[in-house]
């Protein structure tokens, strides 16, 4: 498609709706700069979240944008370009930006994949650890014969998976 105002290449392409009625205007680069439709300049990635999503958005970006890794020195810009961490660590320090993009990705903030064929369903450390948890709240609860019956379960769990 050719630009309305000159016979360049058209790169820009804009919807307008007035009144019920779509208008498109199609214009090469350096006119759309002329109509002012368009600035000359790089994008800036905050810039246009603040003004389309807000300006909490922008701001969070700009956060996310500042943190870096003490361990590995990824920063999470980078982190969002390459899609990969550099270390263990990067998850706890980019936690916030971390948590809706896996929601999104996952559907969940936890993986909860397949089981192996040599491990039933309700075996491994999941269920240690939810022992582990209901033992603990037994246990602040006063809730003695219930925490008995509790650690011995757990020990017996624990037994079984170090087979």
């Amino acid at each position: 498609m050719k630009c309305q105002l000159c016979d360049s290449p058209a790169t820009i392409h804009l919807t307008d709706t007035v009144q019920n009625k779509k208008r498109e205007v199609h214009l090469c680069r350096p006119c759309a700069e002329a109509q002012n439709l368009i600035k000359a300049q790089e994008l800036n990635l905050p810039a246009i979240l603040q003004t389309f999503l807000g300006e909490q958005v922008g701001q969070q970006m700009e956060e996310f944008a500042a943190l870096k890794c003490p361990e590995c020195g990824i920063r999470y810009m980078e982190f969002r370009s390459r899609g990969r961490l550099g270390c263990p660590h990067d998850y706890t320090v980019f936690r916030t930006g971390l948590l809706p993009l896996l929601h999104r990705i996952h559907r969940a903030e936890r993986h909860e994949g397949k089981v192996p064929r040599c491990h039933p369903p309700g075996h491994g450390l999941a269920e240690v650890s939810e022992l582990r948890r209901q033992l603990q709240a037994a246990v602040e609860e006063e809730r003695y014969e219930e925490a008995a019956r509790l650690r011995d379960l757990l020990r017996e769990r624990e037994a079984r998976d170090e087979l």
